[in-house]
């Protein structure tokens, strides 16, 4: 994951905690927004007059170019789609490439894009690689302890350099939560030497924050965190709970260990991302399964030194006696019990009634942003013995307002499915598109992502289920490879319609089963009759030459035979519609 230093001062991490929630992954954007956005870019929105030109100027040009990354992305899937693994690996290559170099000079809706390309990048090479079986068989589970001298040069840090002290707090925390990680990495048949990543993670401080506002005992990224199913709002932020986090932690690295088959390239990956190393990779065609090392030369100097981190800390732990940690007393396990509370309360008003402090309760619930439990269930750690007090006392303690700027309207969550936009989720909850988006703190962008979860403030309103009707409709027969989501995103459509107009109780298909699909006329390859030729300028890039003759980027590379990497020069003829 993706990070530069961890920060140990407290009172970062908590401002951090304190700041308004980020967005979660939200590429997917409506028409009507897209030619907002073009419109924007042509300088001709008067709306924002008051906004300095150059600067406007500036932000227009960079959301030119994630617009270009995010069809580079679309270009992916489709030759994906038709089984052309190449070239949709090349179209991705294309799209990294363009938010590399991209400086989003800290506007927060372009910094949420670009975090939110690189999120849907990384998860698509995965899942290509994935389909390519790229993971050789054999038995590569043990982490192999080897004594380098890289490994050498960071033990000498630990032990008596400039990070004795941090290597010695760390080792003493670690009592606090190794004994339960241990326990869930055995349970999942996950090495458990794994156990001791947080020390260089985090250095077993629930709180630590990276300068890349990775947070937490594994030092989740939001995006990563949303990914394994780490919830962050108003009032918690799951990435400092140490039970949840460490459980997310061991999906990513199976996750990890499935597509590498190598522990190392796997530590690897999650410190600088999958997607990088995978890149890695595959340009230098590095052979990392027979030696690790020789990948190790070819990555960026924070991971590079990361895995040498970690394979000294073991070697460390294995030789207390010689580094003289055998005499350092580690912090106990925590002891608690857990009671569910669905009532909106302060820390400290629970602590008072139970005969505790507020401290030990923040420490055994450290998710808790504001020292405030959610008024929906919430299980509440706390000592052991002090359930029944609790309990017998809980009707007594009084609410606690919500933080600033929250409001008590009832919330229902949505999962977005492909091919929906905010407005027609507004129009199905019967609320407005501004409504939904300030719930979930999207300022001033529409993208959503499928899969994505919203929270959709109600004021007692349902709304319909009826099954839709369509004018027209085809036929399709399911290919081996086929999902509902792809014959979705095929067609134009939403899985959910389809389950609706095909009466699917599920998303499960099978070989030859026929689909009725709402009407769509089929996108084909234009005639040799129906293109022109265009006289290639300088500045202008296949992205830029088909948005300017509204073709779709994918059919512009296919009908002039180039490839998403394919380069082109003022004065080269291509066809256009």
């Amino acid at each position: 994951m993706q990070k530069t230093s961890v920060y140990q001062d407290k009172n970062s991490a908590l401002s951090e905690l304190k700041s308004p929630p980020d967005t979660k992954p939200n590429l997917k954007a409506n028409n009507t927004n897209k030619k907002s956005s073009a419109t924007n870019i042509a300088g001709t929105d008067h709306s924002k007059a008051e906004i300095k030109k150059g600067q406007y100027t500036a932000n227009n040009k960079i959301q030119s170019v994630l617009d270009e990354a995010l069809d580079f992305c679309q270009v992916s899937q489709d030759f994906w789609q038709k089984g052309e693994l190449e070239n949709a690996l090349e179209a991705l290559d294309q799209a990294y490439s363009l938010i590399l170099n991209v400086d989003t000079d800290d506007d927060p809706n372009l910094i949420q894009q670009k975090e939110d390309l690189r999120f849907m990048i990384s998860k698509r090479i995965l899942e290509i690689y994935a389909s390519r079986n790229i993971v050789v068989n054999g038995d590569h589970n043990a982490i192999p302890i080897v004594l380098n001298n890289h490994i050498k040069a960071e033990i000498d840090l630990f032990t008596k350099g400039r990070e004795k002290d941090f290597f010695i707090r760390s080792y003493k925390r670690s009592g606090k939560y190794r004994p339960f990680i241990v326990s869930e990495l055995k349970k999942a048949g996950l090495p458990v030497e794994l156990s001791w990543l947080p020390l260089i993670e985090s250095g077993f401080n629930v709180v630590a924050l990276s300068k890349a506002r990775a947070l937490g005992l594994w030092q989740f990224i939001p995006s990563t965190g949303y990914k394994f199913g780490l919830k962050r709002d108003i009032f918690i932020d799951e990435r400092i709970d140490p039970v949840k986090s460490t459980k997310a932690a061991i999906a990513y690295l199976k996750e990890l260990h499935n597509i590498f088959g190598d522990w190392n390239t796997v530590l690897a990956s999650y410190n600088c991302g999958e997607g990088r190393v995978l890149r890695v990779i595959r340009s230098q065609n590095v052979n990392y399964l027979d030696d690790f090392w020789d990948l190790y030369q070819r990555l960026p100097l924070e991971t590079a030194r990361y895995v040498p981190r970690f394979l000294a800390t073991l070697h460390i732990i294995k030789n207390k006696k010689q580094y003289g940690l055998d005499s350092i007393k580690i912090d106990s396990p925590y002891e608690y019990e857990t009671v569910s509370v669905s009532k909106q309360v302060h820390l400290n008003d629970i602590a008072s009634n139970i005969g505790t402090s507020e401290k030990i309760i923040k420490e055994l619930n450290p998710e808790l942003r504001y020292n405030i439990l959610p008024s929906d269930q919430y299980p509440l750690r706390i000592p052991l013995g002090k359930s029944e007090e609790l309990l017998s006392k809980l009707d007594k303690i009084s609410v606690c307002s919500p933080p600033r700027g929250t409001k008590s309207t009832e919330i229902v969550y949505h999962k977005v499915n492909p091919g929906e936009s905010l407005s027609t989720i507004a129009r199905r909850y019967r609320t407005s598109v501004e409504s939904i988006k300030l719930a979930n703190n999207m300022r001033k962008s529409n993208f959503i992502v499928a899969g994505k979860k919203l929270k959709v403030p109600q004021k007692g309103a349902t709304y319909s289920t009826h099954t839709p009707t369509y004018e027209h409709t085809s036929k399709y027969v399911v290919k081996r490879g086929d999902s509902l989501w792809i014959i979705a995103g095929r067609f134009n459509t939403t899985t959910k319609n389809l389950q609706e107009l095909n009466n699917l109780s599920n998303t499960d298909l099978h070989v030859g089963q026929v689909l009725k699909i709402p009407g769509q006329k089929d996108e084909r390859l234009a005639t040799k009759g129906s293109l022109r030729t265009y006289l290639v300028k300088h500045g202008d890039s296949p992205f830029r030459i088909a948005k300017l003759h509204k073709m779709p980027l994918e059919r512009f590379l296919r009908t002039n035979n180039l490839t998403p990497r394919s380069k082109i020069y003022p004065g080269q003829k291509v066809s256009v519609e």
